[in-house]
């Protein structure tokens, strides 16, 4: 197989497995912010992130899933 399709693959099963390990800690990140909706400053910073963090690496995935197939 080609490296670029192995680089990609390794990117999206490392992205899933980091995210599946750190949702239950945003879980209670989140539920921790609606039980005390005054500190809810830093915590809620941590989560933003992780939603960023998470939207770049599915951009990042798309891309180079299209760069994979488009380059043969």
């Amino acid at each position: 197989m080609d490296l670029l399709l192995w680089i990609t693959v390794g990117f999206i099963i490392i992205g899933f497995v980091v995210l599946a390990s750190m949702k239950k800690s945003m879980e209670s990140k989140l539920a921790f912010i609606k039980r005390n909706m005054e500190s809810k400053k830093s915590s809620t910073k941590s989560i933003v992130w992780w939603i960023v963090g998470t939207t770049a690496w599915g951009i990042v995935s798309m891309n180079l899933i299209v760069w994979c197939f488009s380059a043969k």
